[in-house]
C-alpha cells in the first residue's frame, strides 16, 4: 500500500505513520504533506497512485474540506480519504463527508482502528 498523510503537525504525521506500521499493513510507502496544498502537490507528483489518504480536518493554507474540493476539481478524487479529527461532531467533518471523504478517525486512535478502516476501504475500492 502507498499511503498519503496530510496534516500540519509533524508530530501527528509521525503518530499516524507509526500507527500504520503497528497495524501491520503491507506498506510500500508513506508520503507526508504538511497541509492541503502540499497534499494536492503529492497527488500530482505521484500521479494519484495512493491506496489511502489520511487527512487532518483543520490545517492552514488549505484545510481538509478544501483539500477534498481541490482534488475533485483537479479530477484526483479516486483514492479513499479518511479524515483525522479531534472532534467527530465538528461541522467540518460533516462537510468533509459531503465532499467525498469515506470516513473519519477520531483522535486518540489505535493502530487497530486505522487498520480496520484501511482494510474496509481497500475491500470496497
Amino acid at each position: 500500500m502507498r499511503i498519503l498523510i496530510v496534516d500540519d503537525s509533524a508530530l501527528m504525521r509521525r503518530i499516524v505513520g507509526n500507527a500504520l506500521r503497528e497495524a501491520e499493513l503491507e506498506l510500500d510507502e508513506v508520503v507526508e504533506a504538511g497541509n492541503g496544498v502540499e497534499g494536492i502537490a503529492a497527488l500530482e507528483k505521484y500521479q494519484n497512485c495512493f491506496d489511502l489518504i489520511l487527512c487532518d480536518v483543520h490545517m492552514p493554507a488549505l484545510d481538509g474540506v478544501g483539500f477534498l474540493r481541490e482534488r475533485a476539481a483537479r479530477r484526483l478524487a479516486t483514492t479513499p480519504v479518511l479524515m483525522v479529527t479531534a472532534d467527530a461532531s465538528d461541522p467540518l467533518v460533516e462537510r468533509a463527508m459531503a465532499e467525498g471523504a469515506r470516513g473519519f478517525i477520531a483522535k486518540p486512535f489505535s493502530a487497530e482502528r486505522i487498520r480496520d478502516q484501511a482494510l474496509a476501504l481497500a475491500e470496497t475500492a
